[in-house]
């Protein structure tokens, strides 16, 4: 027996990938899988290196948010929490420190984004539905940087709703002519001649992405019957045929509606490979490789099985007679999806399947209200008790939303535990996962067979795992901060610039500089620290040096899409219009009693302190007598900068205190941050606009510069006090990370407040994005209820420290009060 873990090398070519934090969060994600013990085959000396080697570099993130309702008009605001794990254990992890939110239209264009920072694996943000935005279905993404490096198939995606109930809806649509689409889905991958195949089939409507059932059958090409159709759940069904040489098969489909459809199977292979799974006991397993068309010489397949890249399974066994039979434990095969794929003789992948072995343990929420029935403007006290299902309280971090539940919304998102397990891991839009972790007996089996067979995935390409080269990738993860990346061309060329050292500043009083070196393609990439709000961002070289290059600042959000089905045409009934008006009035109160309530904001723990810390030598201006000529200012009052003419131009020759010498060449000069490289210019700005000024008497090393000393002046306002920069610099307007706007709902203390004439028409009664449970699983919150009867729903996400990962839903009741 040979035991396998993810080797924890780090390729050379990227430099984020050789970081110690990044080997640091490998090595112990590794030692928290553990290895899984496989039989030892031919599968050793090759595949099981490779795939090891690429699983240590390729560590998986996932992003789930939870959003705060399924419905929005505009002028409300989105909140959401979230939430970041690794693709293996499901463990909150902190590594990406900002993750991207976006709202899509129909035609996948943001039409909102939003970064959002994230400490220990967590964060929340929120967005202001613009009353610009037109009324229709909508997909909520999210993702980290790092994840921009894979098939963006692995998003975090949702389908929401959002009305503009102040423009005009028009009439009621009528109803679009049905367009459908069928597809079939061979066990394994192929039809083969003459071996038995079980064939897997899914039907939808492209209207709305959903299911539809149908009747049907497949004949041959002389019309003969073969297998007869017809839909199990979800548009979702399968068939067993054997499939005979050089014959083409046509499915004739019943769709509603009297429709009729012909629709050709996939091609018949003369030669190749066929795998089978089926269950051989309660507890077991079989699953059968035959081959046919490969001539006389004997050959070995191989079977690798795998779920969320830990081996499970890894046997080799010699074809006899053109058939190889494997017997699988259950208990071997990891919770959740194992990829079980078949190698032929030559190590090449030739038939791939998933099995779903439904996770054992999940989070549990208890949710208590202290009652079922409350009156308006009331208040709801409500605990909280987190436990492992085995009854062990666990700690957890949770997230709490309560809304009204009526014809616009209702409880459809899918909960943090089914999408870790199943809809993460699974290419395509799924219609109500939680059945099929929720639901038991020979109907859910069937459905998450055919489930499997019809949504048949992998997170990789198996040629990048066995290609045998050093994996490279383009974005980094955040680490510390969010990471822009620019480029430096040359201005009248066009090309890439290479070794060209660029600054990124933002003017500020928080005075932080970004310096970075372009590569080979002329990209650099800027760490950045506490970026929050819209900044003026400013990107150059020493300008005095490198005159003939132009910069560039990209968006991080990502351009790639899945490939997901379409969201359908928003229609709206008579009766849900009614609703919509009742909302609309709703909407508007907030804006027009408390307004200032719904912009405020949280101030964001920021790091005040310059980057360069604490200097050496600090001059408080309105400290001395003020004079109007910075030539004055310097050789009167900063002691440690000599100013010198030299050839009719200013320098400044700072003090090196440690070596009791002066340095030859100008220091690094910032203004708010900003370098400036023209001490000319420096110096003809007006002194009586500079608040501070700071002086570093020694060699200054920021990343893999050093500069002969530092000097630092500030503005009273960190905007550059009117200093005119380079016109060849770049100045951008950029939107930094989110800051976090504050919930607000009234509070109904007191009996005055009760009997305020106010109107309180909210529909989203309370939202908490931080609710952690103790040791003892135990929590405690409490909200109050508006002016609306009716049905509310409060739904609770919650992820816990090893793991285990929970819904929970409830509701209740809200009448008039006496």
């Amino acid at each position: 027996m040979r035991r396998y873990l993810m080797n924890t090398r780090i390729p050379a070519t990227t430099a984020a990938l050789n970081s110690c934090r990044f080997m640091l969060l490998l090595a112990l994600l590794i030692l928290a899988a553990g290895g899984q013990a496989v039989a030892q085959t031919g599968l050793g000396e090759t595949i099981l290196p490779l795939f090891d080697a690429y699983r240590s570099k390729a560590l998986q993130e996932k992003v789930y948010l939870h959003l705060d309702r399924p419905f929005y008009a505009c002028g409300e605001t989105m909140w959401f929490k979230v939430y970041t794990t690794d693709g293996t254990l499901h463990k909150p992890l902190d590594m990406s420190k900002v993750a991207y939110v976006e709202v899509l239209d129909e035609a996948l264009q943001p039409v909102l984004q939003g970064k959002i920072a994230l400490k220990n694996g967590t964060g929340n943000g929120s967005l202001m539905l613009p009353l610009t935005l037109k009324s229709g279905n909508y997909r909520v993404r999210a993702y980290t940087n790092w994840m921009k490096n894979f098939d963006p198939e692995f998003y975090f995606d949702a389908p929401i709703t959002i009305v503009n109930s102040f423009n005009k809806l028009g009439p009621v649509p009528a109803q679009a002519v049905a367009a459908h689409s069928v597809q079939f889905f061979p066990e394994g991958g192929n039809l083969v001649q003459n071996i038995p195949a079980k064939v897997a089939f899914q039907a939808v409507d492209n209207r709305t992405g959903k299911g539809i059932s149908f009747t049907g059958k497949v004949v041959d090409e002389a019309g003969n019957e073969v297998a007869q159709l017809r839909t199990h759940k979800f548009g979702m069904g399968s068939f067993t045929f054997t499939p005979a040489a050089a014959t083409t098969y046509t499915a004739i489909i019943e769709l509603p509606g009297r429709q009729v459809m012909r629709q050709k199977l996939p091609q018949v292979q003369d030669q190749g490979y066929s795998l089978h799974l089926e269950e051989l006991s309660p507890k077991q397993l079989k699953i059968t490789v035959s081959a046919v068309g490969l001539g006389p010489q004997p050959e070995q397949v191989y079977l690798l099985g795998h779920a969320r890249q830990m081996i499970s399974v890894a046997e080799g066994m010699w074809l006899m007679q053109g058939n190889a039979t494997f017997v699988v434990d259950k208990e071997k095969l990891g919770e959740g999806i194992t990829h079980l794929t078949v190698f032929n003789g030559k190590k090449k992948p030739v038939a791939e399947r998933l099995y779903f072995k439904r996770p054992a343990q999940q989070l549990a929420i208890e949710v208590q209200n202290d009652k079922r029935l409350y009156g308006t403007r009331e208040k709801v006290s409500t605990s909280l008790q987190t436990q492992a299902q085995a009854g062990q309280p666990v700690a957890a971090d949770l997230s709490v939303a309560v809304y009204k539940l009526d014809s616009l919304q209702a409880a459809t998102q899918t909960g943090i535990h089914t999408f870790l397990w199943l809809t993460s891991d699974l290419k395509g839009t799924i219609e109500q996962p939680e059945y099929y972790l929720t639901t038991t007996g020979p109907e859910a089996e069937e459905a998450t067979e055919n489930l499997m067979l019809t949504h048949g995935w992998s997170r990789f390409n198996w040629e990048n795992v066995l290609q045998e080269q050093n994996a490279t990738y383009k974005y980094l993860p955040e680490y510390g901060g969010h990471v822009i990346r620019g480029k430096v061309t040359d201005a009248a060329t066009g090309a890439n610039a290479r070794g060209i050292t660029t600054y990124l500043a933002s003017p500020s009083k928080h005075i932080r500089l970004y310096p970075a070196i372009s590569d080979v393609n002329g990209w650099v990439q800027f760490e950045t620290k506490d970026l929050y709000g819209t900044k003026e961002l400013i990107m150059q070289s020493n300008l005095q040096r490198d005159s003939t290059y132009h910069f560039e600042i990209f968006s991080p959000f990502a351009e790639k899409h899945a490939s997901t089905s379409k969201l359908g045409a928003l229609n709206l009934t008579e009766r849900l219009r009614q609703e919509l008006t009742q909302r609309h009035v709703g909407l508007q109160v907030p804006y027009t009693y408390y307004p200032d309530k719904l912009n405020a904001f949280y101030a964001p723990g920021i790091d005040s302190t310059a980057f360069y810390g604490k200097a050496n030598q600090t001059y408080l201006l309105d400290d001395y007598i003020r004079f109007k000529v910075m030539e004055e200012v310097m050789r009167e009052y900063v002691p440690g900068v000599q100013v010198r003419l030299r050839q009719g131009k200013f320098h400044f020759m700072v003090f090196d205190t440690p070596h009791s010498s002066i340095f030859n060449s100008n220091p690094l000069v910032l203004l708010d941050g900003v370098p400036i490289f023209d001490i000319d210019k420096i110096m003809a700005f007006d002194p009586l606009k500079v608040r501070k000024l700071e002086v570093f008497t020694s060699q200054y090393f920021l990343g893999p510069h050093s500069y002969p000393g530092l000097v630092s002046y500030t503005t009273y306002q960190g905007d550059l006090g009117g200093f005119k920069l380079n016109p060849r610099a770049l100045l951008v307007e950029y939107e930094g990370l989110q800051l976090q706007r504050q919930f607000y709902a009234p509070t109904y203390d007191n009996e005055q407040q009760k009997l305020s004439r106010l109107p309180d028409f909210r529909n989203l009664l309370h939202w908490q994005p931080t609710v952690v449970t103790g040791a003892d699983g135990k929590a405690a919150l409490s909200f109050y209820t508006s002016d609306q009867a009716g049905k509310y729903v409060m739904v609770v996400q919650g992820l816990a420290t090893s793991g285990l990962a929970g819904s929970q839903v409830v509701t209740f009741e809200v009448g008039q009060s006496l």
